[in-house]
């Protein structure tokens, strides 16, 4: 019973890291929806020896893109926030997911920035009680189309992202991750 419980366990694991890659690949090819997704959300989970938990929605607006997000279990002070290449949380440390979302090969730069990443978020401040608290409009990052960030990682990482150091920011480990899904409208 105890070897088909835990078989059965990490068979639900493995299906909830892919949900949103299979999602996200059933739209690009016509199968769940005629339009582009409106939402998109992301769960983080800790990576290996931490604590950080996070939930970030998506939201298309005129301006861009919504970001909010809430995150607790984070040391205070300031944390690097980025989209990744790949919907892969597998890895105990997080490096599964892959480097920045970069497919317009782009320095790495501030959110502001005209010329960055498209996975640059900046920093998440957490305070002395290590919840941080983000809500703000991204003008770079889309739900749809060849840039979608729809499939891809979310990390966030141990240190304050410097916003200069390429390709990464100098922002240390990657404390959670979490995949980026279609949401409900």
């Amino acid at each position: 019973m105890k070897t088909y419980m835990r078989s059965l366990t990490s068979a639900l694991g493995l299906s909830l890291w892919l949900l949103p890659v299979v999602v996200s690949a059933q739209m690009n090819h016509g199968g769940l929806h005629e339009k582009s997704p409106s939402k998109a959300v992301a769960v983080l989970a800790p990576t290996e020896g931490h604590k950080a938990f996070g939930i970030v929605t998506f939201t298309a607006v005129d301006s861009g893109v919504r970001v909010v997000g809430e995150f607790s279990g984070l040391t205070p002070g300031k944390h690097g926030f980025h989209i990744h290449e790949f919907g892969d949380c597998s890895a105990p440390d997080g490096t599964s997911a892959g480097g920045h979302f970069n497919p317009t090969n782009m320095p790495h730069s501030t959110p502001s920035s005209g010329k960055r990443h498209i996975g640059d978020m900046g920093n998440v401040e957490a305070g002395k009680d290590g919840t941080a608290f983000i809500d703000y409009v991204d003008t770079t990052i889309s739900l749809s189309g060849e840039h979608s960030i729809i499939g891809r990682g979310l990390i966030v990482h141990e240190k304050e992202d410097d916003l200069t150091t390429q390709p990464t920011g100098a922002a240390g480990a990657r404390i959670a991750c979490g995949v980026v899904g279609v949401g409900k409208p």
